[in-house]
């Protein structure tokens, strides 16, 4: 069984099907009709059906054919303390630095349209809308979306963001539709990046931002252990990405040889003077080859 409704794409003035599928393979209503009501997202020039009270359809699984750890990602308890396992104690250097980056390369922001794809709790949307940009976060977990909800009311954005729920493998948006679209801790799930890069591209009619993790350093030590898995990238195969996909870089930034686990797994005082060690070989020649994340500007040529 399936729910079927049209929704409104401007740049293609047409009507498009769009279906929850009750069992495996999308979204599966958990509610009554009557509790259901069509909503229009103006920044991405959508209509949605949706739960009149939480904007969410289900908290039932959403499954992409090409995304590590799915299931384990969704759960309700992932959420709850993904901020606070992440970036509290020594995180909070980590998540400094990433704010940085993408505030870095994506300003000026101010009137600028852009889609957050995988934003989870809402980390860089709330921040991106703060300001000026028009945003659109979209994230596979429901969980996730309704923490950046909060997120957004407490700082008082709601206005200026949307959250959707969706799958980065077949973005509901047309061509060309936002002038920015960026990816952070995306790529390393991903069991098919060229595909997921191809779809990037296809929105943006201007920048792509994205990190990745790299194979030659402190992250593969750990990396097996990883509950989803992590995919590790070299600078060679994201330039041979880049050039399947037609995309021109601008500039890649390398960061952290210390790996993240040891910042989060220490106080914040003890992790400052690590994180100067770790700036400082970072800048020479020795730190561009055992870096840990790279952070990739990119533009459609």
């Amino acid at each position: 069984m399936s729910i079927s409704f049209g929704y409104f794409l401007p740049a293609y003035g047409e009507i498009t099907s769009f279906r929850w599928f009750s069992a495996g393979g999308g979204f599966r209503l958990g509610h009554s009709l009557t509790s259901l009501v069509v909503r229009r997202y103006p920044l991405c020039g959508r209509y949605r059906l949706e739960e009149d009270s939480s904007m969410v359809l289900s908290s039932a699984p959403v499954f992409s054919r090409s995304v590590k750890g799915q299931e384990w990602y969704q759960a309700d308890d992932i959420a709850e303390e993904y901020d606070d396992k992440r970036f509290s104690r020594g995180g909070q250097l980590i998540d400094r630095r990433e704010k940085e980056a993408v505030l870095n390369a994506v300003s000026p922001l101010e009137d600028r349209k852009i889609l957050e794809i995988a934003c989870g709790t809402g980390r860089f949307t709330s921040l991106l809308a703060e300001n000026g940009a028009d945003i659109v976060g979209l994230d596979i977990s429901a969980a996730m979306l309704q923490r950046g909800r909060k997120k957004a009311q407490l700082r008082g954005v709601s206005d200026n963001l949307e959250f959707l729920r969706g799958d980065a493998g077949r973005l509901p948006f047309p061509d060309n539709h936002f002038d920015t679209v960026i990816a952070m801790r995306f790529f390393h799930l991903a069991d098919d990046p060229a595909g997921f890069l191809s779809e990037m591209r296809r929105v943006s009619r201007d920048q792509i931002f994205f990190d990745t993790f790299n194979r030659f350093s402190t992250r593969s030590v750990y990396n097996w252990a990883l509950p989803m898995g992590s995919r590790l990238y070299s600078k060679s195969e994201v330039a041979v990405l880049l050039a399947k996909t037609d995309l021109t870089l601008v500039n890649v930034e390398d960061d952290f040889i210390a790996p993240y686990g040891l910042y989060r797994a220490i106080p914040n005082v003890l992790a400052q003077p690590i994180r100067a060690i770790d700036t400082t070989i970072g800048k020479t020649t020795l730190g561009d080859h055992l870096a840990s994340v790279s952070y990739w500007n990119v533009r459609l040529r």
